[in-house]
């Protein structure tokens, strides 16, 4: 108890030295506004970026050093309102109006299509129920599972061509550091071929859903807001996705973290039960980051295959980490090619120091995906995106930012 109050005081603390910093980043800015007499408040709250509008270099240069896994680097700037040079607003002008609404169509398209899938396999089918409000249609079997997976598959790949990825490109890896652990561990052949119950990847965008869907259809974690979104709410449940309810925990509920461990080891005893995909970042990054791991796909101590995806560009970036969802989706179609890369390492196995101590098996993990796939790893979390969003809107008081849970 000790232990948890004293945590707690310390992550209190660093809030409010993040938020005295950021006070004092944004006072220069500040002190301009309040000289100028044409300036009202309506008219200082435009819609244009903090870092951009800010009249310090230094102060921006700060700022995005302190936030870097967080910061676009793209021709749209940060939050996408950027200052575009006359060639792209072109470019964008024509995309607007020939290529996204196409593109929309047959997105739609897609979608209602793999919904009628969906809903003609689950027809008089009872969901699985877990607990309250955790129900699924993942223990589906014969013919009706096998049409929801390839279907799926197909379609989530189709999705993404239609968005511009034409291709993606793969690479599987044999990680040295992955094989010699497991060589010291001296398992057997058995014991190697044990299934892994998770996959684990970075989180660049809501595009790696689409890919890993494409990939290998496994069951995520989501809000359980998005179990009642028509269309997606029934697509979601044929995933197997586990449902998370932030403003509110029951006492007698195992709780999420509960549920995705009893589904890890389900999926590494049963070959026909999905395997769990998370994203153990809990936020997105700009894809040259790796923030620190939380530990949820590792209590099981079932081995886990770890994958990264990045997106390489040269216009706009898919990454999905500072700007709004509408503008990002815009912005995406409006984007003639896009590009993703994926890399696949091994198996990993954990050895029993491992299974023991899932923060230690979540910490080597991540060392190994950032050494193999040239990723920075960064110790910043979901507290500094929030202070980063807000530096973007110029909000400078930050207490509701910054008291927010971290889930």
């Amino acid at each position: 108890m000790g232990i948890r109050c004293c945590s707690k005081s310390f992550g209190f603390q660093k809030l409010q030295q993040m938020e005295s910093e950021l006070k004092d980043l944004n006072s220069k800015p500040a002190k301009t506004h309040q000289t100028d007499p044409t300036h009202d408040d309506a008219s200082s709250k435009d819609d244009r970026p903090l870092l951009k509008s800010a009249g310090n270099n230094n102060d921006i240069q700060e700022l995005e050093k302190k936030f870097a896994a967080y910061v676009r680097d793209d021709v749209y700037g940060p939050m996408g309102r950027g200052k575009l040079p006359l060639k792209e607003k072109l470019l964008l002008g024509i995309a607007f109006v020939m290529l996204l609404p196409l593109r929309i169509l047959l997105g739609m398209t897609l979608l209602v299509v793999y919904y009628l899938i969906c809903r003609i396999c689950t027809l008089f089918s009872a969901p699985n129920r877990e607990e309250e409000e955790q129900e699924d249609y993942a223990h589906l079997g014969g013919w009706r599972r096998a049409v929801i997976v390839r279907s799926g598959r197909f379609l989530s790949r189709s999705l993404l061509f239609v968005v511009g990825f034409y291709w993606i490109r793969e690479t599987h890896k044999d990680s040295a550091n992955a094989q010699e652990n497991s060589k010291t561990e001296g398992r057997n052949e058995s014991e190697e071929q044990e299934r892994p119950g998770a996959i684990v990847s970075n989180h660049v965008s809501y595009l790696d859903i689409l890919y890993h869907m494409s990939s290998s259809f496994p069951s995520f974690v989501a809000k359980r807001s998005v179990a009642k979104i028509p269309l997606v709410g029934l697509i979601s449940k044929c995933l197997g996705c586990v449902y998370v309810q932030r403003e509110s925990k029951s006492s007698d509920s195992k709780g999420v973290a509960g549920v995705v461990t009893d589904r890890v080891c389900e999926a590494r005893e049963n070959k026909s039960a999905p395997m769990m995909m998370l994203f153990p970042e809990g936020t997105t990054t700009n894809g040259d980051f790796l923030l620190p791991f939380k530990t949820g796909a590792f209590l099981a101590g079932a081995p886990v295959v770890p994958v990264t995806l990045r997106y390489p560009y040269q216009r706009f970036s898919p990454a999905w980490e500072s700007i709004s969802g509408v503008r990002h989706v815009v912005f995406l179609l409006c984007q003639l090619v896009n590009h993703m890369e994926v890399t696949r390492l091994p198996v990993y196995y954990p050895s029993q120091q491992e299974k023991d101590d899932p923060k230690l098996f979540a910490n080597n993990v991540r060392k190994l995906m950032a050494s193999e796939c040239n990723l920075i790893m960064s110790d910043i979390g979901l507290p500094e995106k929030r202070i980063y969003h807000a530096a973007l809107n110029g909000n400078n008081s930050l207490p509701s930012v910054l008291h927010q849970k971290d889930d």
